[in-house]
């Protein structure tokens, strides 16, 4: 069964007969590994692997322990998000991808930025894949303000920039996206129920922001109709990553239990 088939906004009250607002956090949840090494991304996962599903492994911890790393978390029964956001010419990011799917990833990442081209190439590299991984599309990344944007050309909004780069992506054929937690509503209305919203950017209530310029606490951005949620410094950089764990999924929770109100 594939992604949307098992999440999407569409079978939000079927779902919630068969998992509590609590399972259905756990399921939603996405803690990104993003750490320097394979001993400290294993620690991490002894300590948290009992309160989800899904890890991220991007650029840091894939550069230094390659992909020995998601043969460990598929071992352990775990679905793996590669975030690497392939970029390149279009042959190029297709064979990325045929790789990356022969590793057993569940969701990978490409840039919509690749243009029309190396996306269609992306979707044409899982054709003839067997159950096949989520692929996403990253419009505009959560550090990028206006200000950001205006320095390397793009006079536009986030809002519009993010707009664009999805309508390219869904010509293309992606039916998944990564966006900032302020532009989930959009892209659920552009896209429709069965898009697979993964959000990165999230803060639960009383955190600081970071390096991320658009940010929402985990309640807003399911309310607005994200699919996941990717959490990292957040809880990897607490003195207990477990408790803090604990606290963004009894978050996401009550978010979950008043959308079905």
């Amino acid at each position: 069964m594939s992604i949307p088939e098992q999440l999407n906004s569409s079978s939000r009250h079927s779902r919630q007969a068969a998992l509590d607002p609590e399972d259905d956090a756990r399921e939603r949840l996405i803690v990104a590994l993003d750490v320097p090494s394979a001993s400290a991304a294993i620690g991490l996962i002894d300590q948290l692997e009992s309160r989800c599903r899904w890890f991220k492994v991007g650029l840091e911890l894939f550069v230094q322990a390659g992909p020995s790393i998601l043969n460990v978390l598929a071992a352990r029964g775990h679905s793996v998000f590669l975030d690497l956001k392939f970029h390149d010419i279009p042959n190029t990011v297709a064979g990325a991808v045929r790789s990356a799917a022969d590793c057993g990833v569940r969701m990978m990442t490409v840039h919509a930025l690749g243009g029309p081209a190396m996306l269609s190439a992306a979707r044409d590299a899982l054709a003839r894949v067997a159950n096949p991984p989520e692929l996403l599309a990253v419009t505009v990344l959560t550090s990028m303000d206006g200000a950001q944007l205006s320095a390397v050309g793009l006079s536009d909004r986030a809002s519009e920039q993010v707009e664009r780069l999805a309508k390219v992506g869904l010509e293309a054929g992606i039916r998944g996206f990564v966006c900032s937690p302020q532009e989930v509503g959009l892209l659920r209305a552009l896209a429709g129920t069965d898009a697979v919203l993964v959000i990165p950017g999230i803060r639960p209530v009383g955190t600081g922001v970071g390096d991320q310029k658009r940010v929402a606490t985990p309640a807003d951005a399911l309310g607005q109709g994200a699919s996941f949620l990717v959490v990292g410094r957040p809880i990897t950089q607490a003195p207990d990553p477990a408790e803090a764990a604990d606290r963004i999924l009894q978050e996401m929770a009550a978010g979950l239990r008043s959308m079905t109100i």
